[in-house]
């Protein structure tokens, strides 16, 4: 059986990545999928947590499937919105969106 604490180390490894991956990169997908890495490292601790304090419980893990299924509404409206920046800009920088200023 893993120790809890493995989950706990790569929980937070995977939100350090995402945080890094959100702040260097300018590509609207990159920052995309750096949020996800974020959200995936709470659905982590969620269940993790779960596991630590109620063993016998279900809260957590609940709580991660619906963790799960708002970030799937939250990536397929922020990819509906990155083609639309893409169509009206021809590009997917974050440079690029300063033009919609009025």
């Amino acid at each position: 059986m893993v120790p809890v604490e493995c989950y706990f180390v790569l929980s937070a490894l995977l939100f350090f990545i995402g945080v890094f991956g959100f702040v260097t990169r300018r590509n609207l997908v990159a920052m995309l999928i750096s949020i996800e890495l974020v959200l995936n490292a709470v659905d982590i601790n969620f269940a993790a947590f779960n596991r630590l304090l109620w063993p016998e419980g279900m809260e957590g893990m609940f709580m991660t499937l619906f963790s799960i299924g708002v970030s799937a509404a939250e990536s397929a409206v922020a990819i509906a919105i990155i083609i639309n920046v893409y169509r009206n800009f021809h590009s997917d920088n974050v440079n690029s969106i300063q033009n919609m200023k009025w």
